[in-house]
């Protein structure tokens, strides 16, 4: 009995392309917070109570609480003071009006009339003072709640209830963990290639994103030999600060090479392959060399040219000369029946 053929195997394809591309130099960087905070005091008090290590916080929310029953009695005495001159400068308003009445008759002489004026003056500067002087009491009695400058968790206590806060005196370490970015050390002989923008990769064990560089910060080190850059994450991703990852850059300006996607490679014991569809819709195996990589692409030295389509889902157990259908082609002939 003849063997039955085999039927083809179902696949997805896509197509190698020409473009510029320069061999990566992998660096190691670290996931930093762009918003890492020592959280201080602003005023001098008894700390009554610190957010526990863990507590999320929006922006605004309370992250300590400072002892303010002296804060709020001179916030009353303040308040006090205003309308004690609100009643003066009301009175002297008054003498002042009765005794222009009385120069207009002359019965008072003029030099009590500038006594009055000036009494008057005097009085309602002390009571601008004194209005200053609340506020400045309602600013330090707000000042006993220590709040959050930016959405954050709380990493780190920095002083426990009942020990006494100074100005300047660290309470909490307060770490945005939704902003992140990684920092890494490029060395400075690689400024030239380098932009703010510019395409670069993140690799993490065997995960790699693509992504950019958000800043340089062009001043180098004089041992090292290197400066800092700073990579976004890409949206979406789960890391955690201080997570150790990859940064691929620029090791040379880019060249013209032939690309196919990452998941096109298979990998074997013996080498790298890549399966390529050739007219009659049969699968042909390439041993090839990979050089340069962007991200989700890869050069591939020799043996591919730009447009041939290569199979990048499916590939895993094609033996070479086998029969192979499109996914796009069978879904086609699907809706067809």
């Amino acid at each position: 009995m003849a063997q039955q053929q085999q039927p083809p195997a179902l696949v997805e394809v896509a197509e190698a392309s020409a473009e510029m591309m320069a061999p990566q130099a992998f660096m190691p960087g670290t996931v930093v917070s762009r918003n890492d905070s020592r959280i201080a005091a602003e005023i001098a008090g008894l700390v009554k109570w610190v957010a526990p290590e863990g507590t999320l916080l929006k922006e605004g929310d309370v992250i300590a609480e400072i002892d303010d029953r002296n804060l709020r009695l001179a916030f009353e005495r303040a308040k006090s003071q205003v309308k004690r001159l609100e009643a003066r400068v009301a009175y002297l308003k008054s003498d002042h009006q009765r005794v222009q009445e009385l120069l207009e008759n002359k019965n008072v002489p003029p030099s009590r009339v500038e006594e009055a004026e000036s009494t008057l003056l005097m009085t309602t500067e002390e009571l601008a003072q004194a209005r200053v002087a609340v506020e400045q009491a309602e600013i330090d009695l707000d000042r006993t709640k220590v709040r959050a400058p930016f959405p954050g968790r709380v990493v780190e206590r920095l002083a426990q209830a009942g020990e006494y806060s100074t100005p300047g005196r660290q309470i909490a370490r307060l770490v945005d963990t939704e902003h992140l970015e990684v920092s890494a050390q490029a060395p400075v002989n690689l400024s030239a290639l380098l932009a703010d923008g510019q395409n670069v990769v993140l690799k993490r064990d065997a995960q790699v994103l693509d992504s950019a560089i958000r800043a340089i910060v062009p001043v180098g080190n004089s041992l090292s030999r290197t400066m800092e850059i700073r990579v976004s994450v890409p949206e979406g991703s789960r890391y955690v600060v201080g997570t150790a990852v990859q940064v691929g850059v620029p090791a040379s300006e880019p060249q013209q090479v032939v690309s196919v996607p990452r998941d096109a490679l298979v990998l074997r014991v013996d080498g790298t392959y890549i399966y390529r569809v050739k007219e009659d819709n049969t699968a042909e195996r390439l041993l090839v060399n990979t050089g340069a990589a962007t991200g989700k692409r890869v050069a591939i030295l020799g043996g591919i040219e730009n447009g041939d389509k290569v199979i990048v889902r499916g590939g895993e157990r094609l033996r070479p000369g086998q029969a192979v259908q499109l996914r796009e082609e069978s879904m086609q002939l699907a809706n067809g029946r």
